[in-house]
């Protein structure tokens, strides 16, 4: 809640809160104030009716959500130039786990993740958004169409997808492109369309019992053999 504040308060439209929290929310309830946006305190029951949960840390902000931008082929190019990876989710559908992504995204400080545009991908909502805790305030939300914005990328970036079948290539920091890492649907992986894009595929290779991990898991291990510096 405090980096949507700190980042877009002009998103909330409405604000709900236990009077606990008065003193730390008044200078956002100024704000709102002077905009003509309401706000008020209520007790715990009704913040949870507010809320749909119980799990709403003592406030409620009814907010716009962030735009999902399209693609834009020329942005690519720039994007690129700040040598961060890029992470696509392919089909990733619980929106739990975009939520999970987006917060390890914001923590080791990547500007932007990629949406296939395809029924089965998770968008935004207030479950991804809860999940989060704020990493979806910092992390800018692109949609493309998978394979074909593969074609845009596979010049400025270096491609790189994940699958359970196979692949056997290292993944960390690179003097070449920075990559963009591709994760794909829970259950199905990636397409095979989009695996013959990719130059590497890579695996993470567990030494217990259990076959995989959870997606948003997976991400997080990933993303941060991407971004750890030489000295680990």
């Amino acid at each position: 809640m405090q980096a949507l504040f700190d980042r877009d308060l002009g998103r909330v439209e409405r604000l709900f809160f236990e009077p606990t929290l008065r003193n730390d929310l008044e200078t956002c309830c100024r704000a709102l104030a002077g905009a003509h946006k309401p706000y008020r305190e209520v007790d715990s029951a009704e913040l949870a009716r507010v809320a749909g949960t119980v799990l709403h840390g003592g406030t409620v902000a009814i907010a716009r959500p962030r735009p999902l931008v399209d693609l834009d082929p020329d942005a690519v190019r720039t994007w690129a130039q700040d040598r961060k990876p890029l992470l696509i989710l392919d089909g990733i559908g619980n929106p739990h786990n975009l939520g999970a992504i987006a917060r390890s995204a914001a923590f080791f400080g990547l500007p932007r993740i990629m949406l296939a545009d395809r029924p089965d991908q998770a968008l935004p909502s207030d479950a991804a958004y809860r999940v989060a805790e704020g990493g979806l305030e910092y992390v800018a939300l692109y949609r493309a169409r998978l394979p074909a914005a593969l074609y845009e990328l596979r010049h400025p970036y270096r491609i790189v997808g994940t699958s359970l079948a196979g692949g056997s290539a290292e993944i960390g920091p690179t003097g070449d492109r920075p990559v963009a890492l591709i994760l794909g649907n829970e259950k199905t992986g990636l397409d095979a369309a989009t695996l013959a894009l990719c130059r590497e595929v890579v695996r993470i290779r567990g030494s217990g019992h259990v076959q995989s991990l959870n997606v948003a898991s997976a991400a997080a291990i990933l993303i941060y053999l991407l971004t750890r510096s030489p000295l680990g």
